[in-house]
């Protein structure tokens, strides 16, 4: 179906030349073209809604797939070890970009599920729960979608009311063993407004559809690695909630202090490894517990330790770069008479190439520095510079 030129079908539009869009240029190449479809399509990430409520401190449950459907290779070497090399990557990101939220893992095999890690906003154990399930990557039965949803459930449900509750399903199989009504599930986590999301590998499901539908979450199918990648990287950042509530909540920000007496730290006790001695540490301002890394969630009084430049980088899912304008050759504006035909973040000539342009600070950027800025930076040069000045 296509709504947006209002036909009913796709065959029933005008007959399209997309092979006509790209071009070559001088010197007889096509990557040119390539780099400006590409562009445009990573730049829909930026165009922003305004005056929509984001739920900043996230508690995501991730949930992988693996049973014997994750060890197809459509997508190399196979399905789960695509998803798990992926998944390290979006981690990165994740906790860079989202330093006050937290997530955890779940896997589904042999009609059964266990929770891999617990939630945590520290890289290190996601990388560990990570290296876990590669190290154990048996793939093998049924997933059980009930018992994974049940485990992520009994999770989420007690969390604070201000922050964002979702669940994201990675399912490469296309049915699913379960001990009971799974649509109970469904309405129990609808009712406890925890989001889910399901991304799929093989085809839609209705089950999948169901869930997200019902819990207003988000239901797509990856075509291939780099449509799969596309989609796992748009839940970095934060969907727009209206279950989140506006509420005040206490946050403590210790600094890192070296003491001359060793002690053992709390963030290392339930790891089963031998707890080390140190002298240095964060400690907490409400229980004096010492901590190795932030942020975290003080084991003992539950106290949410940050430092000051974990929520100052938060900041900019409130207040983002706004979106460029796009400059073309053929528009009003001369882009070789603007900066000498330089790029003002990397000085590079623009070549005939696409620019935008900063509606603020009237400075041209080329398509790289663009995508920089709205999905890594989130900081103009340009409006810096002049603030600066």
């Amino acid at each position: 179906m296509d709504d947006e030129d209002g036909k009913s079908y796709r065959w029933e539009t005008e007959y399209e030349k997309t092979w006509e869009v790209i071009k070559e240029d001088d010197h007889g190449r096509i990557q040119s073209s390539v780099d400006e479809m590409l562009y445009k399509a990573i730049r829909k990430r930026t165009l922003n809604k305004k005056n929509v409520r984001l739920g900043l401190m996230r508690h995501l449950a991730i949930i992988i797939d693996m049973s014997s459907a994750m060890n197809q290779i459509d997508l190399k070497p196979n399905r789960f070890i695509c998803c798990v090399r992926l998944l390290e990557k979006f981690v990165q990101d994740f906790v860079d970009q989202n330093p006050i939220s937290q997530l955890c893992f779940i896997s589904t095999r042999n009609k059964r599920a266990e929770k891999v890690s617990e939630l945590s906003g520290n890289l290190r154990t996601h990388f560990d729960a990570l290296n876990s399930l590669k190290a154990n990557a048996n793939c093998a039965g049924e997933t059980s979608m009930q018992n994974a949803l049940q485990i992520a459930h009994s999770m989420l449900r007690y969390m604070p009311p201000h922050t964002s509750k979702e669940i994201l399903f990675i399912m490469g199989s296309l049915t699913s063993c379960d001990p009971s009504d799974i649509h109970k599930t469904i309405d129990s986590l609808a009712k406890d407004n925890i989001r889910c999301s399901v991304i799929g590998l093989s085809a839609e499901v209705y089950i999948c559809k169901e869930l997200t539908t019902k819990t207003n979450g988000v239901y797509n199918v990856a075509m291939e690695e780099t449509h799969l990648k596309d989609l796992l990287f748009q839940y970095l950042n934060p969907l727009p909630s209206s279950f989140t509530e506006s509420t005040l909540m206490k946050i403590g920000f210790p600094k890192f202090e070296m003491n001359t007496v060793p002690s053992i730290c709390v963030c290392h006790l339930d790891d089963g490894d031998e707890p080390k001695l140190t002298v240095s540490g964060y400690f907490c301002r409400q229980c004096n517990s010492k901590y190795c890394d932030l942020p975290v969630e003080c084991k003992i009084c539950g106290l949410t330790l940050l430092s000051s430049s974990h929520l100052a980088r938060s900041y900019h899912h409130l207040f983002p770069v706004e979106p460029f304008s796009e400059l073309l050759s053929s528009d009003s504006i001369d882009i070789g008479s603007v900066n000498d035909g330089k790029c003002f973040g990397c000085l590079k000539q623009f070549g005939g190439k696409s620019a935008t342009l900063c509606n603020l600070c009237g400075q041209t950027f080329c398509v790289d520095c663009d995508l920089f800025i709205h999905d890594i930076s989130h900081v103009c040069p340009g409006c810096t510079s002049i603030r600066r000045i």
